[in-house]
């Protein structure tokens, strides 16, 4: 659902870089004042976690393609607040060095898919919780939270298509809205299989009353196997075929509005490393090379918006 550059219009563009500029602000300041320092570094994991996942596009039907968002997922296990900065991290680092996504319309991608759909995603998921409990109750909810939050994001792109007079409202919508609901299906699955996951093996990851088991440098590790294990022995597999957006684009005849040049180069342009014959290879060391730089700035960024823990003084014998 990355936007390129010429499918919005000028007021578009405007008008979305400023909305997703202010909930971007806000939830800088909610991780500043919520989020406890020794959680600070799931927010770099989470980060390169959702990029290596984003990269593994799987057939919906018809020639299209969907791939995990990662908004719900994120949300869930450290607040809204975080998931915004988590999925914004994802995108900055795909728009500016792999050219997924257009630069003129960040703006407008980082408010569908960092803004509206960890928000949006995570109210439905917190309403969902009233009427399903446990752990069942959880994963339940947040696959259901996982779909909408796609079919959210997908609703406001297509609005923002028609605000700009790139296609019809009534032709728009639909065909959007469609073919997310089926992209959503993997969203929320994927979604729940994760959590479900680590509800067994690490609880604590979603209950910060819990004491943790592993910190620090044990929480890289794991964190960095997953996400090389997603990039070595499942992207090779990702399909091929045209996403969301693109699919619809082509059905609906608009795709040759999409500019082909940036205002800047980007490194590693289609996920592809300059001098590396085999598609594959190159593929899996630029998703590699993202997931670092993901994970490195979400990391610092928490890191400076997290204060640490003060410690406490020595308790003294009476």
């Amino acid at each position: 659902m990355h936007i390129p550059d010429g499918f919005l219009d000028t007021r578009t563009i405007i008008a979305t870089t400023a909305l997703s500029t202010a909930g971007v602000g806000v939830a800088l300041q909610q991780v500043r004042t919520r989020v406890e320092a020794r959680r600070a570094p799931l927010i770099g994991l989470a980060a390169a976690f959702v990029f290596a996942a984003q990269m593994l596009n799987f057939p919906v039907a018809a020639g299209t393609s969907g791939h995990l968002m990662g908004a719900v997922l994120a949300s869930v296990l450290l607040g809204p607040a975080a998931g915004v900065l988590v999925m914004t991290a994802v995108l900055v680092v795909q728009c500016l060095l792999f050219a997924d996504g257009g630069l003129l319309v960040l703006g407008a991608n980082v408010f569908n898919m960092a803004v509206i759909g960890p928000l949006g995603g995570y109210g439905i998921y917190r309403l969902l919780r009233f009427f399903l409990h446990g752990t069942r109750g959880m994963v339940a909810a947040a696959a259901c939270a996982a779909w909408a939050s796609t079919v959210l994001a997908a609703t406001c792109c297509a609005g923002e298509l028609a605000w700009s007079g790139t296609v019809d409202w009534h032709a728009a919508f639909p065909a959007m809205a469609n073919v997310h609901m089926l992209i959503g299906v993997g969203e929320g699955a994927i979604t729940g299989l994760v959590l479900a996951a680590i509800a067994r093996t690490r609880p604590e990851l979603l209950d910060a009353s819990m004491p943790s088991r592993h910190q620090g440098i044990a929480w890289i590790a794991y964190g960095f196997l997953l996400a090389t294990g997603l990039l070595l022995f499942v992207s090779p597999f990702a399909s091929s075929w045209p996403d969301g957006l693109e699919s619809v684009a082509r059905g609906l005849g608009f795709e040759q509005r999409a500019l082909m040049s940036r205002s800047i180069a980007s490194p590693m342009a289609d996920y592809r490393i300059p001098g590396i014959g085999s598609p594959v290879a190159a593929t899996m060391l630029a998703g590699f090379a993202g997931a670092i730089v993901v994970f490195v700035g979400s990391a610092l960024l928490a890191r400076g918006l997290v204060p640490p823990p003060s410690p406490q003084p020595p308790t003294r014998e009476p």
